[in-house]
């Protein structure tokens, strides 16, 4: 049998960084990897550092490190970088409650979530395109 190439794992001029544990809800967390998909990463990271949502830290924090992974371990230019793919996973789910009444109890849903940030070197050519 013959190796074939894992489709998951990074091309030549990709590089990626996952956060996982999140915690907050994949619905929140994805209106967060919307504002920054196929967006320069220098244009990413001022609108995460600028954004209002709490998790946008968290997100920023995980773009760094895909950034910091294509500098270092893939030898990328960081000027040419361009964030390919921002994709949100769920995670566990902390179940919680308190009563209510006549007995009863009310659930409370307290979800973790995971961000996948893929960055992708592109030429100034191909940017325009």
């Amino acid at each position: 049998m013959g190796q074939s190439k894992n489709p998951r794992r990074a091309a030549d001029n990709e590089a990626i960084a996952i956060s996982s544990m999140l915690r907050t809800s994949p619905q929140k967390l994805n209106l967060v990897a919307q504002m920054i998909r196929n967006k320069p990463v220098d244009k990413a990271l001022t609108d995460l550092t600028f954004s209002k949502k709490r998790i946008a830290a968290d997100v920023k924090k995980t773009l760094q490190s895909a950034i910091a992974n294509a500098e270092n371990n893939h030898g990328l230019d960081v000027d040419e970088l361009i964030v390919a793919e921002a994709y949100v996973g769920k995670n566990l789910v902390m179940k919680r409650g308190r009563p209510r009444a006549r007995g009863r109890f009310g659930r409370i849903l307290k979800p973790f979530s995971q961000v996948t940030i893929k960055v992708r070197q592109v030429s100034a050519e191909e940017e325009q395109a």
